[in-house]
C-alpha cells in the first residue's frame, strides 16, 4: 500500500474532515481514504446521444413522423 503526506492543509478543512469522520464513525485517515477512493474511483459514464436528445425534447411531448413506404431492394450495380 502507498502512503501520501498532505502539507499545508487549511485548519478549517482539517476540522471539517475530523467532524465528518466522527459522524461516520471513522478515523480521519480512513475518512480521507474513503473520500479519495470515491473521487478518483468513478469512471465517467459514456455520453449517450440518444438519451441526451430524449431528455431535451421529452418535456415537449412526442412527434409522429410519417414514414415513406418501403420499396423492394434495388439490384447492386455491376462493375464488370
Amino acid at each position: 500500500m502507498a502512503s501520501i503526506t498532505i502539507r499545508y492543509l487549511d485548519d478549517d478543512v482539517k476540522t471539517r474532515l475530523r467532524v465528518r469522520a466522527s459522524a461516520n464513525g471513522r478515523s480521519m485517515e480512513e475518512e480521507a481514504r474513503v473520500i479519495l477512493r470515491e473521487a478518483v474511483g468513478r469512471e465517467p459514464e459514456p455520453e449517450n446521444l440518444a438519451r441526451f436528445i430524449h431528455e431535451c425534447f421529452a418535456p415537449y411531448g412526442g412527434v409522429e413522423l410519417e414514414l415513406p413506404p418501403r420499396e423492394p431492394m434495388r439490384d447492386p450495380p455491376d462493375f464488370s
